[in-house]
């Protein structure tokens, strides 16, 4: 990897590092949907406590590359939803508590990319996302559906039409009842026609660079606001 891509790499690493909030603040908008904190006895609570990591608000917070973090868990129990949606911020979730809310419409792709989803709590009245088939276990406790399990969509039992992708590409679970191609490690681009790795270092220079400028301006806009009062 060329050095100047390193040396973006390692200010931007130290930008973010010094100012750890600054993501946390303007990404983790799912985490405020509903007031109060995620309660210690909660399924989300006792996983977050043995899982050693933080609270936000209705979310858990877990530490990723770079000291950033990124949502492990989300609380969203008792928070008068009707709808399910737009929860794409949490993505990363291994547990989702939607239970104790008045849910009319859950939208068809409100789980999708939720791949590392393993636990879903939700109301006794609210299906599985994906259906039973998409999960290890359904079961209903304490009032609550518990999808517990996620399976892959791309290990079709015998006698279902299995997924299919294009050629140099192989079948990945992509959340629920999703599916994703993803090419070989040899190829890349349009349905995985292109040979050869796939430009990591320019696109990762460019991504680096207009992260560290956007990091760098929301500090300078942050520091004149709070001299101006």
């Amino acid at each position: 990897m060329p050095r100047s891509v390193l040396s973006i790499g390692r200010v931007l690493a130290q930008t973010i590092s010094s100012h750890p909030g600054w993501l946390n603040q303007h990404s983790i908008y799912v985490c405020k949907r509903c007031s109060g904190p995620v309660l210690n006895a909660s399924a989300v609570g006792q996983f977050c406590s043995s899982s050693g990591c933080r609270v936000a608000g209705r979310c858990c917070l877990g530490n990723e590359t770079l000291g950033l973090e990124r949502i492990i868990g989300l609380d969203l129990s008792n928070c008068s939803l009707t709808h399910v949606e737009n929860l794409q911020e949490a993505s990363a979730a291994f547990i989702v508590d939607l239970s104790l809310n008045s849910i009319l419409n859950t939208s068809d792709s409100a789980f999708q990319g939720f791949r590392k989803l393993s636990h879903l709590i939700l109301p006794a009245d609210v299906s599985c996302p994906g259906g039973n088939s998409s999960w290890e276990t359904v079961d209903l406790e304490g009032g609550n559906r518990h999808c517990r399990g996620q399976t892959s969509p791309c290990d079709r039992p015998a006698g279902r039409t299995p997924v299919k992708c294009p050629e140099d590409s192989r079948c990945g679970p992509n959340g629920p009842g999703f599916f994703e191609c993803r090419c070989a490690d040899d190829r890349h681009g349009y349905k995985c026609l292109r040979e050869g790795d796939f430009p990591a270092a320019q696109v990762l220079g460019s991504l680096a660079a207009s992260t560290l400028a956007l990091s760098l301006l929301l500090w300078f806009t942050q520091r004149r606001k709070a001299k101006s009062l």
